[in-house]
C-alpha cells in the first residue's frame, strides 16, 4: 500500500513483560500510544483505535445427502469478550463538512496516548488451536479526506489466572488397576498397576513426580509408559469436535515374566504449554496424565489422572502442605491406617468442687495473710483448665449476713467473677 507522506504507523504498548511481550489479565489497565511518522504536512480528519476480544471456532464437515450427492457443513461459533472505541484525533463530521476542523500532522514523529481497561470478568486466555482462537488485539486507523485509511492491528496477550494453590489443585491422586491376559495356545496372568501423582494442578516447565508399581505376571513382556495429553474441544451449533496431542512421555525397562518395577518419584517434564481453559463456552483446554502399561499384541492397561495447567506457581506454604498431603495419602494407599489417636478424657484432669472453692479463696486473700504467691499462681492455672459450673436460677453458694445492731455485715464474696 502507498502511504504517501504517513511514512509508519504503529501501535506500542507501555506495559510488557520479561519476554517484551504485552500480557494483561481481567480489569488491568491497557495502556500505551499510537506512533505516526509523516514527511510532510499530512491533513487528518480522524485517528481512532478499536480494542476487541474475540472467541471464534471454526470447521468444515463433508456430508452426504444421497447417492452421488455431497456437500460441505461448515460449523462457526464466536464469543466477544472485549470491544472498546477511542477517537485519538478529531471528530465524526457530516458528509458536507469533511474539510472543516482538519488536524495537521507536521514532518517528523508524532505520538497519541491510549488506555482503556479490561472488562472486570472471566476472560478466556489467549489460544491458537487448530479449529480455533482467542485473540485480543489494539487496531489504528488513520483517516485522511480523500484517501483510504492506514491501518494497523497489534494483537496483546491475555491470561485468566489459574492459582494452583487451592485445596482442590493440591491434592493428590492415586488409582489401582489389574487386567489378566488369556489365549487358548498360552497361558497368561494377570498384570497390575498401581500409580499416584502429589498433586493436581501444575504450572508449565514444573515436573510431575509419577509413583509407581508395575507387576507382571503375563507370559508376554510388557513395557510401563507415562504420557502428557492435551484435549482441545471446540463448540458450535450443538456439535463438539476434538483434538488430542501429546505433550511429554516418558518410557519405563521392559518387565519379563514374573518380574515388576517402581517409580519412586520418576519426573515427566511439562514443556512451555498453555494454561487450562475451563471457561469459555466454545473452546476448552485440557490436560491429563496417562500412566499405562503398553501390552503388545494386546489393550493397554491405563490409568488417567486429569490435570490443570496453572499460572500462579506453587507458593512455598503450599508445598509442605501438598508434601504433608502426599504422605498422608502414601500411607493410606500403602494400607495403612489414618486414623488419628483419640484425644485423652477430660475427666482425667478434673478436680473436686471443694478444692477449687479453697483455690479462689486463696487467690482473693491479701498479701497480708503471708500466702506463698507461687502457690496463687498454681491455683489460677489449675482453675483455668476447669469446665465452667452448670447454669442455676438457684445460688448454690449464697451469702451469709450477719446481723450486727442496725449493720449488715456481709461475707466477702468469694467469686471475682460475679
Amino acid at each position: 500500500m502507498v502511504l504517501g507522506k504517513v511514512k509508519a504507523l504503529a501501535v506500542c504498548f507501555d506495559c510488557l513483560n520479561d519476554n517484551n511481550l504485552p500480557v494483561f489479565s481481567g480489569g488491568d489497565l491497557v495502556s500505551g500510544r499510537v506512533v505516526v511518522e509523516v514527511t510532510g504536512d499530512v491533513r487528518v480528519r480522524k485517528l481512532e483505535i478499536t480494542a476487541r476480544g474475540i472467541a471464534k471456532v471454526r470447521w468444515t464437515e463433508s456430508r452426504n445427502a444421497g447417492a452421488n450427492t455431497a456437500y460441505t457443513q461448515n460449523y462457526t461459533e464466536e464469543v466477544e469478550y472485549l470491544h472498546h472505541c477511542d477517537t485519538l484525533i478529531g471528530e465524526e463530521r457530516d458528509e458536507d463538512a469533511l474539510e472543516e476542523g482538519m488536524t495537521v500532522l507536521h514532518a517528523g514523529l508524532h505520538e497519541f496516548a491510549f488506555s482503556f481497561n479490561l472488562p472486570q470478568m472471566a476472560l478466556a486466555t489467549s489460544f491458537e488451536g487448530k479449529h480455533g482462537s482467542v485473540r485480543y488485539w489494539v487496531k489504528a486507523e488513520l483517516h485522511r479526506p480523500w484517501l483510504l485509511p492506514v491501518k494497523i492491528k497489534k494483537e496483546f496477550i491475555v491470561f485468566e489466572h489459574i492459582d494452583i494453590n487451592t485445596p482442590l489443585l493440591l491434592a493428590p491422586q492415586a488409582g489401582t488397576k489389574e487386567k489378566t491376559l488369556c489365549c487358548w495356545f498360552c497361558a497368561s496372568g494377570p498384570i497390575s498397576l498401581s500409580a499416584k501423582i502429589e498433586r493436581k494442578g501444575y504450572t508449565p516447565g514444573e515436573s510431575i513426580q509419577i509413583f509407581a508399581e508395575v507387576e507382571n505376571c503375563s507370559s508376554r513382556v510388557v513395557v510401563p509408559k507415562a504420557a502428557l495429553y492435551q484435549t482441545q474441544t471446540f463448540f458450535a451449533k450443538g456439535k463438539g469436535r476434538q483434538i488430542q496431542q501429546l505433550v511429554s512421555n516418558l518410557r519405563g525397562e521392559p518387565l519379563q515374566q514374573g518380574k515388576s518395577q517402581s517409580w519412586e518419584g520418576k519426573m515427566l517434564k511439562i514443556p512451555p504449554v498453555s494454561p487450562s481453559i475451563l471457561d469459555c463456552p466454545i473452546i476448552r483446554v485440557e490436560y491429563a496424565l496417562m500412566v499405562y502399561v503398553d501390552i503388545p499384541g494386546g489393550l493397554n492397561l491405563s490409568l488417567s489422572f486429569p490435570l490443570v495447567i496453572g499460572t500462579i506457581p506453587l507458593h512455598a506454604c503450599a508445598t509442605r502442605t501438598s508434601s504433608i498431603s502426599s504422605n498422608c495419602s502414601s500411607v493410606s494407599w500403602m494400607g495403612l491406617s489414618e486414623r488419628p489417636e483419640a484425644p485423652p478424657s477430660y475427666s482425667d484432669l478434673a478436680i473436686s468442687e471443694a478444692h477449687r472453692r479453697n483455690c479462689l479463696q486463696g487467690c482473693d486473700r491479701s498479701d497480708g495473710e503471708g500466702e506463698d504467691q507461687g502457690s496463687v499462681l498454681t491455683y489460677i492455672t489449675e482453675f483455668r483448665y476447669l469446665p465452667p459450673p452448670l447454669y442455676s436460677e438457684v445460688d448454690p453458694y449464697p451469702d451469709t449476713v450477719e446481723v450486727c445492731g442496725t449493720a449488715d455485715v456481709r461475707r466477702p464474696d468469694m467469686c471475682p467473677s460475679r
